[in-house]
């Protein structure tokens, strides 16, 4: 372990294998860093912060601050950052509330940019990008290798699927489907995320049976309910598909969001 003189790190706090804790940092006593991490310098880690194996922290970063909600009463709730994330400069992560869960919880191999801000309670999926200045509401749940275009934001309780994208600058105020795109203030969707889905190697014939099933999903004629029964019942043998028809059946506080009829 290697810190900096001009670090503090209070009694308490636990530190892994190998850990460099660079100039200027301060480590709160319940916080656990855990091994290879590196802070590079500046970086504030609070409350009971559970840092993972082999992340890499860079200046200004303050992560376990107190929530932004009123009915936080310091509580003792929690953030956990999952190993082998990527944090950059004036990135903030708070911790949970007692009414959300109590912990704030991100995946393995995050990379979080330039003013990423992650409210209380969210719970993120791995491999998660955020663009600079991408901004999480508190209670926002985002599935596996999402995207997030810089200076989007995501309103409160919102839910985005695994490997959907949503483009900078967007106001996603309702749910995102797995795989699919979300663009524009406020957002609709704009498709599929094809291009994810093909660096990720979705199989040819599993990204057409995403198109149709999207298209009958958003553009046919009976009602939602009935549309998604449908393509439950022609699609089955595709996970994904099945995937994207048991989002939207789950119960939600948002709406899903749609396209542009």
């Amino acid at each position: 372990m290697s810190v900096h003189p001009t670090s503090v790190v209070e009694d308490g706090a636990t530190i892994g294998r190998n850990v460099e804790i660079g100039p200027f940092c301060c480590i709160g006593k319940d916080v656990v860093v855990g091994d290879n991490v590196r802070l590079i310098s500046h970086v504030t880690v609070s409350a009971r912060t559970t840092i993972g194996a082999g992340t890499i922290i860079y200046p200004f970063a303050a992560l376990g601050g107190t929530p932004q909600h009123v009915g936080y009463k310091g509580e003792d709730t929690k953030l956990e950052i999952g190993e082998s994330s990527i944090i950059r400069e004036h990135v903030t992560m708070n911790i949970g509330t007692e009414a959300g869960g109590g912990v704030t919880r991100l995946g393995k191999n995050g990379f979080y940019m330039i003013g990423a801000h992650i409210a209380h309670d969210c719970q993120i999926g791995d491999n998660a990008t955020f663009a600079n200045n991408a901004t999480l509401a508190g209670h926002v749940s985002l599935g596996r290798d999402v995207f997030l275009g810089g200076l989007c934001a995501i309103h409160q309780y919102s839910r985005i699927g695994d490997f959907a994208f949503v483009g900078g600058c967007a106001a996603v105020a309702g749910d995102v489907i797995p795989y699919a795109s979300a663009a524009g203030n406020h957002a609709k969707l704009v498709g599929l995320n094809v291009i994810g889905m093909k660096r990720r190697g979705l199989p040819r014939a599993t990204i057409h049976a995403l198109r149709a099933a999207y298209r009958a999903i958003f553009f046919g004629d009976d009602t939602l309910k009935q549309r998604v029964e449908a393509v439950a019942n022609d699609y089955s043998e595709y996970p994904e598909v099945m995937q994207i028809v048991s989002f939207i059946q789950e119960n939600a506080s948002r709406s899903l969001m749609s396209p542009t009829r």
